[in-house]
């Protein structure tokens, strides 16, 4: 790539800026419309990506403090306590619950735990495709 490539690095923070707030609508819309953490983690996973190809890899890392190995395993584990913790309560394997919650500036809030399950699905998916891009690319993973 070229090293004075501006056209695309400043197309790139306008579209990673449109990739992750579309990623965030995709995430909390997936709990009653099509989305989800599945969709909402591939969004991001390509935000991060498009960073990767405009800007110099070890750049990118070293301005974002987020080990994607650690995160899959963050993301493994908070699906997997949302799944387990219900039956130590007598309840089914990935049992729901939801409660709403009144929040001074935003009002009633709907949170279910399906919502934490959904994170936990985002943040392994994000791990995942970025570590394996990284390892392809033969990036600092």
């Amino acid at each position: 790539m070229k090293e004075n490539d501006v056209v695309l690095k400043t197309v790139t923070k306008i579209v990673v800026f449109i990739l992750l707030t579309f990623g965030f609508y995709v995430f909390f819309a997936g709990h009653n419309n099509p989305g989800g953490g599945f969709i909402g983690g591939l969004i991001f996973s390509s935000a991060f990506i498009l960073m990767f190809l405009a800007f110099d890899v070890k750049e990118v890392l070293t301005s974002l403090p987020i080990d994607f190995k650690k995160l899959m395993i963050l993301g493994s584990l908070v699906s997997l306590a949302t799944a387990i913790v219900p039956m130590f309560f007598g309840k089914p394997f990935l049992y729901q619950t939801e409660a709403n919650v009144a929040f001074p500036l935003l009002g009633h809030v709907h949170i279910t735990t399906v919502t934490l399950f959904e994170l936990g699905v985002l943040l392994t998916v994000v791990g995942v495709i970025v570590t394996v891009m990284l390892s392809i690319s033969g990036g600092k993973s």
